[in-house]
Parts: C-alpha cells; sequence; structure tokens
C-alpha cells in the first residue's frame, strides 16, 4: 500500500473541494437563474470534461500552464518554480476536470428552488446576500454537498489528467491511482489489489451518499 500516494490523492481531493465550493456555486447559480444570452455555450464549455479524453484535456491543460504559457511564466516569476509538474499545477487541473461534477448537481439544485420564494424574499426585508445564506442555500444544500461528495470521489479515481499535467513524482504529484499503474506494471499485483479495493470502496459510499441526499431532496427515503 502507497500510504503516501493516497494521502496526496486525499489532500489533492480536499483542496479541489475547497476550490470548487464557492466557485462552483457561483457558477451554479448564475446558471440557474440567469436568462442572458450565451449561457447555454458557457453550459457546454463546463460540460466538457465530461466527453473530452482525458489525455486531451490534459494536455490543453499542459499547454495552458506549461513554462513556454504565459501564466506558466507569470508563475515562475513568481513563486520561482515550474506550475506544470507540480501539486500546484495538478490542483489547477483537477479544478478544471471537476467543474461539470460541481456545477451540475448544484445548478439542479438551485433551479428546483421555487420561483416564489426567491421573489417573495424582498417584500420581507431580505437583501441578496440575505436571500442567498436564508433561502437558497439552506434549500439547495443536498445538492451542493453531493457534488462536493462526487468532486472528491472522482479526484480520487482520475488518472489521464493527472498523468499529463503532473507526471509521476512521489510524494508530490504521485496519485494512487497512477500507483495503482505503477503496481500492476510491476507485477504487484497485491499492492495494486489493496489499493483498488480502497478506491473501490470510497466510490461505493460514493454513490450511496449521493443516492441518499438525491431521495432526501424530493422527499423519498
Amino acid at each position: 500500500m502507497d500510504w503516501t500516494a493516497l494521502r496526496l490523492s486525499f489532500e489533492l481531493a480536499a483542496v479541489t473541494c475547497l476550490m470548487l465550493l464557492p466557485l462552483g456555486a457561483l457558477l451554479a447559480r448564475w446558471l440557474a437563474y440567469s436568462r442572458v444570452p450565451g449561457k447555454s455555450l458557457v453550459e457546454a464549455i463546463l460540460a466538457l470534461p465530461l466527453v473530452l479524453p482525458p489525455t486531451v484535456l490534459g494536455f490543453y491543460v499542459l499547454e495552458g500552464i506549461g513554462g513556454a504559457s504565459a501564466i506558466g511564466r507569470w508563475y515562475a516569476n513568481l513563486f520561482g518554480g515550474q506550475l506544470a509538474f507540480s501539486f500546484a499545477g495538478l490542483a489547477v487541473a483537477s479544478v478544471l476536470f471537476n467543474l461539470p461534477f460541481a456545477v451540475m448537481p448544484m445548478q439542479r439544485a438551485f433551479e428546483a428552488i421555487p420561483a416564489d420564494l426567491r421573489l417573495a424574499a424582498p417584500t420581507c426585508g431580505l437583501g441578496p446576500l440575505a436571500t442567498l445564506t436564508k433561502i437558497e442555500l439552506p434549500l439547495a444544500w443536498p445538492g451542493i454537498v453531493s457534488a462536493m461528495v462526487m468532486t472528491l470521489a472522482h479526484t480520487l479515481g482520475e488518472f489521464g489528467v493527472v498523468l499529463m499535467v503532473g507526471g509521476n513524482i512521489p510524494g508530490e504529484t504521485k496519485t494512487v491511482a497512477i500507483a495503482i499503474y505503477d503496481r500492476v506494471q510491476a507485477f504487484d499485483m497485491h499492492s495494486a489489489g489493496v489499493m483498488s479495493v480502497v478506491l473501490l470502496a470510497v466510490s461505493f459510499a460514493t454513490l450511496l451518499c449521493t443516492t441518499w441526499l438525491n431521495r432526501k431532496s424530493t422527499g423519498v427515503l
């Protein structure tokens, strides 16, 4: 069992969830309530990670944050290191390929809130912030929690994008999914099996959690 790779995977998942919680909620709320032109285009762009091969997405992310890119040079000048093939670059890639897993459940949760409640909030003296914190977020919380659970599980199991952007650096970018691949390549099927069981258990727990939350949000238990 590669405990370092497992710890790194959970750290990456935690960072990704922390970054996508506010970002995903803002995007989801805007998509749920906005009627501006171009909304369908934004939704299509956000959903691209669902249909793009992970290596293709990883290639474009690598091109965007590599040392020859503007973002890569800015990061190098500011922090004195490269963004690609680092944990920070891996976190950027993780946020990008997890966008649909975070935004879509939240968007559906916000869309399920009755419009009458939001429209009646100003008549009760609630401003936009109070409406968000006292009405919208409490009603949308099952979708928000479901989005974070799905993001965590997807981050733990991602392989292609992680390998393209982070490489295979022990203690820095080598996640548990890559560790499993390495163990299989070395014919260490026992270690690969143990780590696979861990990911299987996490995935199964994720499905149970999201199913329960979906049933709770619809009032069916």
